[in-house]
Order: structure tokens, then C-alpha cells, then sequence
């Protein structure tokens, strides 16, 4: 464990110096937030603590020691880390976003959930300060809000494109009829459109388990319709995909026949893996060895495993270092949070786009005998990445 943690300080540091050298490409325009680099540069943190959710203080508290960790791994940046409560609740969140910009904040990191994120960025958007959110919700994306969190159309543009070049063209789209399910869907969609893949055709299940079960009747009459060489399910492993894993191939929807690509990750939980059903489909998740170092890493630091959304408060941090080491007053603005090279982040690289959502570099891995297998590695660099 010792040896492990030691590879992962090292590794997070290094992501602090591959962030610097990475961070700038170009000049950019004086438009946001001007800085002094010389001094701490004053950054907000909002967390959804003080709801009254136990929930919501564990996640706010892992976003905190994954700020304070990137931190300290920053070299010769200093950071004047202010830590706010949102609450979770859009009117806090909006005031506590208010009250940082008053107090000097040049820049806020969070909050988690969309709405709150929404108010927050609308509540400073005339101070131009920018807001770095861990939502993924791109509905919310735009303007001075940039999502952090992992999107779905990232996911599906990666898995599509991943799919054409291995022959896989004619998809079938199964999807809830619930919001993330028609996010999902149309995330997919979209990927199908921008790629050479055809789409052939969506089925929609309501979120039950009558619901599933009348899908598959609809999913093999599509099948045996459209003749599909892939089925893009929505479902997660807290959901409708252990059903759908056993119901699929016992009505002869043979997953060694009709590849299975799932949106969501389905190695978690790790007993997900051994159901017969999921054997040789595809999804996609970060870099595996990366995730891994910086568990350790928080792990030494602070006795604990981190929630799964912490990375995301240190490569908000961990960015803002990068930018603020060039020295540039403007390494705050727009313009130098999108610029094309992107960062080095805990789970691989990733990029803010101008439109507010951002690009992350992900793995394709399929499970192939009760194991998560990578087929695809994630990209080092965006560099020829198809993005």
C-alpha cells in the first residue's frame, strides 16, 4: 500500500505538472476576471453541505478534501481556498455564490446539483466569474457555467465511434421513459448522427418491472424488423440491467450475436460482472490505473475512500492551478478555461468547451469471463482523438 501511494503522490504531482505545461497554447483575450498571480488567488468551493442530509454532508465533504489534495500538490501555486454551503438548494446556492464574488473569489468550483449550479452561475454571470460545476447536466451548460461531471454524450460519442470501427453500424436504442432515460436517448441519437452509424429505430420501457418485461417483446420485434447489429441500452446496474441481462438472451437476443453496449458502467457494484448477460458487452470508463492512484492517494491523505464525484472538485482545482501557473492575469477567463490542449485530470485527460460541456478521455472495455477487459485504452491526448 505504501509502495502504491508513493506511485500515486507522484502521479498526482506530475498531473500538476503536465496541467502547467499543457494549460496554455496561445494567447488569450482579456475578457473575465483579471488576477495577480504573484498573490493566493481567491477560489470558491460550494458544497451541497448543511441540507441535513447525511448523504449530502459525506459528498461534501470528499469534494473538500479532494480541493484541499489538489492543492497541495500544486507547485508554486498558492490557492485561497473559501468553502461555502449550498444546501443543495438553488436559493443558497445563489447567495453563497453572491456572498464569494463579494468576498474576492475569482472563480467558483462547484456546486454538485444542476440547479443549484444554474442559480449559482446566473447569480454572478455580471461579475463575469465563471463557475466550474460538478453537475453533468449540459441543460444547465453555457455562458460562465462549465459541467465538469462526466456527460452522457460524451459517453455515446466515444462507445459510437468506438462501435463503427469495429463494423458495428445499425443501433438499436433502448432507453426509460424517464428524464435521464430521454437525456440518454437523445445523447446516443446524436452520437448516431455524427458518426456513420445508422440508428435502427428506439424502444422506450416504463420504469418497472412490468415495464421491462413488456420491452423485451418489443426489443426482439425490433430486432427481427430492423435486423440490428447492436443494442445501446440506457439502463444501469441499479436499475432495469440485470432484468434486461437475463430476460435479452433467454427470448434469443443473443449478446455473442448482437453486441450490447451499455451507457452507464456496468462493473459497478463489482458482482455486476459475473451475470451471464453482460458477458462480452461494452461501456466505457476513465483510466482505470489513473482512478486507482488517486484513490491511494486520498486514501494516505485522509484514512478514507473518497465519494466517486471527488475527483472532480481536484480537477477543477488542479486546473485553475495549471492556468494560474503561466503567470497570465487572464488565466481565469473563457477563453484560457477552453483552450484545446485541455488537462490532465485524476481520471484522465479532459477539456471544457465554449459551449460549457467538456470532453473526456475515456476507455472502451468490455467483461469477458466474470472481468472488466480493456479493449480501447483512453487517449493520452486529444491529439487524433476523434473528438
Amino acid at each position: 500500500m505504501l509502495f502504491r501511494s508513493s506511485l500515486a503522490r507522484r502521479f498526482l504531482k506530475g498531473a500538476a505538472a503536465t496541467l502547467a505545461l499543457v494549460g496554455l497554447t496561445a494567447c488569450v483575450p482579456s475578457t473575465g476576471p483579471v488576477i495577480s498571480t504573484s498573490n493566493p488567488v481567491p477560489v470558491a468551493l460550494l458544497v451541497p453541505s448543511g441540507s441535513g442530509d447525511s448523504g449530502d454532508a459525506l459528498i461534501a465533504q470528499s469534494l473538500e478534501n479532494a480541493a484541499r489534495l489538489a492543492i497541495s500538490d500544486l507547485d508554486g501555486v498558492k490557492i485561497d481556498l473559501r468553502v461555502y454551503s449550498t444546501a443543495g438548494k438553488p436559493a443558497t446556492a445563489a447567495a453563497a455564490a453572491q456572498k464569494a464574488v463579494a468576498e474576492g473569489a475569482k472563480i467558483i468550483v462547484g456546486p454538485l446539483y444542476g440547479a443549484a449550479a444554474n442559480a449559482a452561475g446566473k447569480a454572478v454571470a455580471g461579475n463575469g466569474v465563471n463557475v466550474l460545476t460538478f453537475s453533468n447536466n449540459t441543460e444547465i451548460a453555457g455562458g460562465n457555467v462549465f459541467v465538469l461531471g462526466s456527460t452522457f454524450e460524451n459517453t455515446a460519442n466515444r462507445l459510437v465511434n468506438y462501435a463503427t470501427s469495429q463494423g458495428k453500424r445499425n443501433i438499436l436504442i433502448v432507453h426509460a421513459d424517464t428524464v435521464p432515460g430521454q437525456v440518454g436517448r437523445n445523447a446516443i441519437m446524436g452520437a448516431i448522427n455524427a458518426s456513420s452509424a445508422s440508428s435502427a429505430g428506439t424502444v422506450a420501457y416504463k420504469y418497472s418491472q412490468d415495464g421491462v418485461i413488456a420491452a423485451v417483446a418489443e426489443i426482439k420485434a425490433a430486432v427481427e424488423q430492423n435486423a440490428p447489429d447492436t443494442i445501446f441500452l440506457t439502463a444501469s446496474t441499479s436499475g432495469a440491467l440485470p432484468l434486461f441481462s437475463q430476460m435479452l438472451p433467454e427470448a434469443g437476443i443473443d449478446p455473442q450475436t448482437v453486441q450490447y453496449i451499455g451507457l452507464t458502467r456496468w462493473d459497478l457494484p463489482s458482482q455486476t460482472v459475473a451475470l451471464p448477460g453482460v458477458q462480452g458487452s461494452w461501456f466505457a470508463r476513465p483510466d482505470e490505473a489513473l482512478s486507482r492512484a488517486y484513490t491511494d492517494r486520498y486514501a494516505q491523505a485522509y484514512g478514507g475512500l473518497p465519494h466517486n464525484l471527488s475527483g472532480l472538485a481536484y480537477d477543477g482545482i488542479a486546473a485553475i492551478g495549471a492556468l494560474v501557473k503561466a503567470g497570465k492575469s487572464n488565466a481565469l477567463t473563457t477563453s484560457a478555461l477552453t483552450q484545446g490542449a485541455g488537462f490532465q485530470g485524476v481520471n484522465g485527460i479532459f477539456r471544457l468547451r465554449s459551449d460549457g460541456t467538456n470532453e473526456r478521455g475515456l476507455a472502451v472495455v468490455t467483461i469477458r469471463d466474470k472481468q472488466v477487459v480493456t479493449l480501447d485504452p483512453a487517449p493520452k491526448s486529444f491529439g487524433g482523438f476523434g473528438f
